[in-house]
């Protein structure tokens, strides 16, 4: 019923910037956490960074000070901003939603996550 899009990856050489953004769709009245993890083939996903609906922030060591996390209440979109991109970056993206309550208005509230967007980057 809720479907979450990412947008924005791409290949960017080593020190350049992108700026991944995910937006929902559908029909929910539930309150959600978002975060980003990203995965390499091969291995477990990883946990990059995290906002919650009060607007506190969590990152990933490997990204402190280089990546930024945002959300947009009202657009039900969240973004990631990256700067100083390492080719150790270089993974699919994936961005959560983490309801806030089991339900709301009588009904289940879910996880979701989205399909991924690919990250390049370059030597």
């Amino acid at each position: 019923q809720v479907q979450l899009a990412e947008s924005g990856g791409g290949s960017v050489q080593a020190g350049g910037s992108l700026r991944l953004s995910c937006s929902a769709s559908g029909n929910t009245t539930c309150t959600f956490d978002m975060s980003w993890y990203r995965q390499v083939p091969g291995k477990d996903r990883e946990f990059v960074s995290a906002i919650a609906s009060g607007g506190t922030t969590r990152y990933a060591d490997s990204v402190k000070g280089r990546f930024t996390i945002s959300q947009d209440r009202a657009k039900n979109s969240a973004s990631l901003q990256m700067n100083s991109l390492k080719p150790e970056d270089t993974a699919m993206y994936y961005c959560k939603a983490d309801p806030v309550m089991f339900v709301d208005r009588g009904r289940r509230c879910y996880t979701y996550w989205g399909q991924g967007t690919q990250v390049t980057v370059s030597s």
